[in-house]
């Protein structure tokens, strides 16, 4: 079963995405982002949903910056969950290497659909 870590420090937003992408897919949750790179190397999911804007030693983007310069991960999917709706802020993340950009408040069901397109 492919797997998806949802990365948030708000639990709510752990648990609706669990919901919706669980029946599909192996779910694992982290709320901060030094947690969150352990269990990318631990576990290897194939999309990261990702949270900029986390308590701890790392944020998303630091978090994003990790994944994408390690070449054992870097072919990992990553899609950044996301306050922050500045065009800057979604135009910084895709130039650090993510793979999608969504805004909170965000749809569950787009974000379900962009996982299951990418997870073919």
């Amino acid at each position: 079963m492919k797997k998806v870590l949802i990365v948030d420090d708000h639990t709510d937003i752990r648990r609706l995405l669990s919901i919706t992408l669980g029946k599909d897919y192996e779910i694992m949750e982290a709320e901060e982002g030094t947690t969150a790179l352990e269990s990318i190397r631990r576990h290897r999911p194939q999309i990261v949903l990702l949270d900029v804007m986390m308590p701890g030693e790392m944020d998303g983007l630091q978090v994003l910056d990790a994944i994408k310069a390690d070449p054992q991960l870097r072919d990992t999917l990553v899609a950044m969950v996301t306050a922050r709706g500045q065009v800057a802020d979604g135009d910084d993340a895709r130039k650090r290497g993510a793979d999608a950009y969504f805004i909170k408040p965000f749809s569950p069901l787009q974000v379900v659909a962009w996982v299951r397109e990418h997870l073919k």
